[in-house]
């Protein structure tokens, strides 16, 4: 081998080595790393790619840290689940809004609260997230990820440790606040960190008063409201329909129908009544005819010769 080849030799193997350090070789995580990368770092690009829609674990994603949305328990469930029924079907009644829920997510850059004058990214997915058919971003039917902001974010609070709690109630409540949701919900089960907040005009939440029966009243659903011990005791939908705070948007034909067949019921109870008062009168005239008749024939006189 001349002396030239054995100069380049080294030269190209260590360029090789250069290149290769220069270019690392991406590797996907096995599903052991995605399921167990709660409080890890993972770019953005990584996140969407391997953690946002994996299915064993919801990742949402705070600024390079992933965080595993907590489990919720039986009863948190059903609150949510009967205030989602209510929503679902004001916006039957009034289609103004989409929403997102669960396993769908919505990025917003932020002031990082943390760092003077610098921003941060997070990525999170709300339990339920209103957007509303006049958002500047359109919510469409094949998106997975929403690229504008939602008008209301709902939060079922987890309360397994106090992490989790302080992330719905203090970090998102900032982030949303900031990102420009215009209101939040945070429902708990317990009674302890139920708020319902709107923002004003300095990018704050301040919380929606209740009014004297404990109602709370939507202004980015105009005509949505409940009552709080309602999402307690969550009544039958039967009987929502029929409460006169929801009938107007909770299946008002319901409550048309029921009326219906009161007006029905009621019609047919007059019918029987005055059938009924026909009958009672004609036998009120034969005893009054037959005491006549009788009164008649004690003076001599026959009735049937008056006829």
């Amino acid at each position: 081998m001349s002396d030239t080849h054995k100069e380049i030799e080294p030269t190209l193997r260590e360029a090789a080595i250069a290149y290769e350090m220069a270019v690392p070789v991406r590797i996907p995580p096995t599903d052991e790393d995605l399921f167990y990368s709660d409080g890890k770092y993972v770019s953005e690009e990584d996140y969407f790619t391997y953690f946002y829609e994996y299915g064993r674990v919801s990742y949402e994603w705070n600024n390079g840290i992933l965080e595993a949305k907590p489990v919720a328990d039986v009863v948190s469930a059903r609150m949510y689940a009967w205030l989602f029924q209510l929503i679902q079907a004001f916006l039957e009644t009034h289609p103004i809004a989409g929403y997102i829920l669960l396993e769908i997510g919505f990025r917003m850059e932020i002031p990082d609260p943390d760092v003077q004058g610098a921003t941060k990214v997070v990525v999170r997915k709300p339990d339920l997230g209103i957007v509303l058919n006049d958002n500047p971003i359109s919510l469409n039917d094949s998106d997975k990820t929403y690229h504008g902001v939602c008008d209301l974010c709902i939060e079922s609070l987890s309360y397994s440790n106090q992490k989790e709690i302080d992330r719905d109630i203090i970090d998102k409540k900032y982030e949303y606040g900031a990102g420009g949701v215009k209101e939040y919900f945070i429902l708990d089960e317990r009674n302890m960190e139920m708020h319902f907040y709107r923002r004003n005009d300095l990018g704050k939440y301040v919380e929606i008063k209740r009014d004297a029966e404990g109602i709370v009243s939507s202004t980015v659903l105009q005509g949505l409201h409940f009552r709080v011990t309602d999402l307690h005791r969550q009544p039958l939908m039967r009987e929502v329909a029929l409460d006169p705070l929801y009938r107007s948007f909770f299946l008002p034909e319901f409550y048309a129908q029921q009326i219906a067949h009161a007006e029905e019921r009621r019609q047919k109870e007059e019918e029987r009544r005055q059938k009924e008062k026909a009958l009672q009168e004609a036998e009120d005239e034969r005893h009054r005819s037959a005491r006549y008749a009788e009164a008649l024939r004690n003076r001599g006189i026959d009735p049937d010769s008056l006829l």
